[in-house]
């Protein structure tokens, strides 16, 4: 088998274990004593190659021990009771029911994307069915945004609320364009 280890590393290693060092010590001595770059990890590996590491029996207060069949029929016990007590409460994965979110306190003009001005709230109604025309608020809007005061704040919360929910309910920014003038 290829291995980058020399034949005296690896004679080194075999030493070094006899001895009883651990891995990092290992690595540490072989680095020191031949120069190079080996890590705690690579003497593991390169014992485990030589077949010299996974022989030996843990220590005594290091053995894994099962628990006895008496505590492993009492635990299955406990498990079963409290799993039985265990009931999903009635309602709790019932879906909420749906937001109207625009149900705030302002009029709209209900502009055509025609008829709107350039300082005017782009915040949009209708659309929801087939073949609805969709018209804008049309109020002044607030300075830095698309929207009036009113759905400024409207959209600021339900982003904060619920990120998915803005591009659920077309609320956000949109960037309109005139395609084609009649």
């Amino acid at each position: 088998m290829q291995s980058s280890w020399a034949e005296e590393h690896s004679q080194a290693l075999r030493e070094y274990l006899e001895r009883g060092l651990s891995y990092t010590e290992i690595a540490n001595a072989i680095n020191e004593r031949f120069n190079t770059d080996y890590t705690r990890n690579a003497a593991i590996g390169r014992a485990r190659r030589m077949g010299l590491c996974g022989t030996k029996q843990p220590a005594s207060g290091l053995r894994r021990t099962t628990p006895p069949q008496s505590d492993l029929k009492r635990l299955k016990k406990l498990r079963a009771r409290v799993l039985a007590g265990f009931r999903p409460r009635p309602g709790v994965l019932r879906r909420a029911a749906a937001l109207r979110l625009r149900c705030i306190g302002i009029a709209p003009r209900h502009l055509s994307l025609l008829e709107l001005e350039d300082g005017d709230c782009r915040y949009p109604y209708g659309g929801d069915e087939e073949g609805e025309a969709i018209t804008f608020c049309g109020h002044p809007r607030r300075e830095g945004s698309s929207y009036c005061i009113s759905h400024f704040h409207l959209t600021s919360n339900l982003a904060a609320r619920d990120p998915a929910a803005v591009a659920e309910h077309g609320v956000g920014r949109s960037h309109l364009r005139l395609v084609e003038a009649a």
